[in-house]
């Protein structure tokens, strides 16, 4: 098992820019793929970026695509998500997530996931 605990959220203006972390304990953490996914007020959980365990494969959303970079530092345990050009429309509660198989966009396919952390971009 593994616990994953964000951070980095807060209210940014838009054209801002923000760096999310997620750190992580207990299981082999080099083991996991992640993936950062995010929910807007009233809309469904939709992916955001995901990397595989080397961090040669990261799959972005297209609405975040130039715009977000996801990183991953196995020494440290952590994911990272940094967020450039901010939009409104990103305003969200950001997750992170892992599963020990190959790099997904599919939030079902994700055994563990943090509290989330609020992002808000004002315009």
């Amino acid at each position: 098992q593994v616990q994953l605990v964000e951070s980095g959220g807060g209210l940014v203006q838009a054209g801002g820019s923000l760096r999310l972390s997620c750190a992580a304990s207990g299981d082999t953490f080099s083991n996991y793929a992640m993936g950062w996914f995010r929910r807007a007020p009233g809309k469904e959980r939709e992916f955001v970026a995901a990397i595989s365990q080397s961090g040669d494969d990261t799959p972005y959303a297209d609405s975040v695509k130039g715009r977000f970079t996801i990183s991953r530092d196995n020494y440290k345990r952590t994911v990272y998500l940094q967020m450039n050009s901010l939009k409104p429309d990103d305003t969200a509660v950001y997750y992170c997530a892992a599963q020990l198989l190959l790099t997904t966009t599919r939030a079902i396919r994700y055994n563990y996931w943090g509290q989330g952390t609020q992002v808000t971009v004002s315009s």
